[in-house]
């Protein structure tokens, strides 16, 4: 306990914190297997009190990121561009008061921001204005503001029709408020829907699974307190469920995320585990026919903590799991009833009892492969140790050999290799080259000293490599 102390001080000392390898199971001082943390800002460094949901946005001009971490006094925004020179750019205050309920979705550059505050609203945020801050931290005022409804507890943008849908209002008989924000300076409302009651969390996609009733048709999952809810919303004015979703041991049925094949919605009831006394649980339901979904099989984990918020990115589920920290579930083998655990960042190393501290949300979607945890800890962002690895079929990227002692191969199967960045596990620069355009490119590592290094390509991938 004293030396997690020691380690609690230091990072209070620094504005953040630079790569720390997962080492030992331990990245400085967080628990970890597979993922190692970049930087961190705790509550105190953001003025705030307590910390909740979080999302991203990706300047789509030059590719950098941000992330986007909600408070219990406002939104924070954050410069992750470097992961381990990180930005701390400003906060939109909370419209009214405090909340430690807060959410935020992105469309069009522009974020979406909602709170149980009441009188809350929607704040609208033009985050091209992340661009150019001139004198970080600054207090920023919202751009738009939506007041159809007070207090919301959430809020889900489907990206590819330009409508939010707020749940947990006090519309709509808590059930979704529909909002077209194609105008994001001027949303207007479209409707709703409050046949099913009371929404928590939800998911909108336009269908593109295996049903080929619904393909084409904009499809609303909500987590609905005992039940999921299918919903079809295509036509605002006159949203039809489908069906519902039921299974065993319900206690708080929280939120729920689909498969990319949409043959599957892995559910996440937030209270059964204390309810029942079982280890973390998600249930997987079948949705390949929408109009009779079932429940699939559940999955367990290897502690007792809550499950709150989880998403699906290819094959990985990544799941916020309160004071058990990220865990990142390998699904690849979903349709044979068999999910494994195969890493995890713990932001709360206390303990994995069941309680409500440690991690409340996760954003796994940024190109880089950074990470962003959020919650009572604060702002963390961390990486796979294989993030590289993983993914050099798909960015076509290879490196041999490896490990290697004097140069390295760096080839690419599509675009030219344009720059090369190397950094060592402390977070330093220690290679860098560039301007020339090759499908091939031998690289020079004679003076590199004996380690693990990091080789960013084209600052798209990173591949992991061992210096002998």
């Amino acid at each position: 306990m004293k030396k997690i102390n020691f380690i609690l001080a230091l990072f209070a000392s620094a504005s953040m914190m630079a790569q720390f390898p997962c080492d030992g199971g331990m990245s400085f001082g967080f628990p970890c297997e597979g993922y190692f943390m970049q930087s961190k800002l705790y509550l105190s460094q953001l003025s705030a009190g307590d910390g909740n949901d979080s999302w991203g946005w990706t300047d789509p001009t030059n590719g950098k990121e941000y992330a986007l971490v909600g408070l219990d006094n406002g939104t924070a925004f954050i410069d992750i561009s470097d992961p381990v020179n990180i930005v701390y750019l400003g906060k939109l205050p909370t419209h009214t008061s405090p909340s430690i309920w807060r959410d935020i979705k992105v469309y069009n550059n522009y974020a979406f921001i909602v709170s149980e505050a009441g009188g809350h609203g929607m704040q609208v945020f033009d985050l091209t204005r992340l661009r150019n801050v001139a004198n970080p931290p600054e207090t920023f005022t919202a751009d738009a503001h939506y007041n159809e409804f007070g207090s919301a507890h959430n809020i889900v943008i489907n990206e590819e029709t330009g409508f939010a849908y707020a749940v947990g209002t006090g519309t709509f008989n808590g059930g979704p408020h529909f909002i077209n924000i194609t105008n994001p300076l001027n949303p207007t409302p479209a409707g709703g829907y409050s046949g099913s009651g009371y929404t928590h969390d939800a998911q909108v996609i336009i269908y593109d699974g295996p049903d080929a009733d619904y393909q084409g048709q904009e499809i609303y999952v909500g987590s609905n307190e005992n039940q999921v809810v299918i919903v079809n919303v295509t036509n605002k004015n006159n949203p039809q469920l489908i069906s519902s979703i039921n299974y065993g041991s319900v206690d708080y049925t929280h939120q729920s995320w689909l498969t990319e094949d949409r043959s599957f919605l892995l559910i996440g009831d937030e209270l059964d585990e204390n309810a029942f006394g079982f280890n973390t649980r998600t249930i997987v339901a079948d949705v390949s026919d929408l109009d009779n979904p079932f429940y699939f099989f559940q999955y367990f984990g290897n502690i007792a903590s809550i499950d709150h918020n989880g998403y699906v990115k290819g094959d990985r589920y990544y799941l916020a799991n309160y004071s058990g920290g990220m865990r990142v579930i390998d699904i690849s083998n979903i349709a044979n009833q068999q999910m494994t655990e195969i890493g995890y960042f713990d932001t709360f190393p206390a303990n994995d009892n069941v309680n409500f501290n440690g991690t409340w949300n996760v954003y796994p979607y940024f190109a880089s492969g950074n990470i962003v945890i959020s919650g009572e800890g604060g702002f963390t962002l961390v990486k796979s140790e294989n993030f590289g690895l993983q993914d050099q079929e798909i960015q076509a990227f290879t490196m041999s050999p490896n490990p290697a002692n004097d140069f390295v191969v760096l080839r690419s199967a599509n675009n030219p290799i344009k720059s090369i960045v190397v950094h060592n596990l402390l977070g330093q620069e220690v290679l860098s080259v560039n301007g020339f355009d090759q499908q091939e490119f031998n690289l020079d590592i004679s003076h590199l000293n004996s380690g693990v290094y990091m080789v960013t390509v084209n600052n798209l991938q990173t591949l992991k490599l061992v210096a002998e």
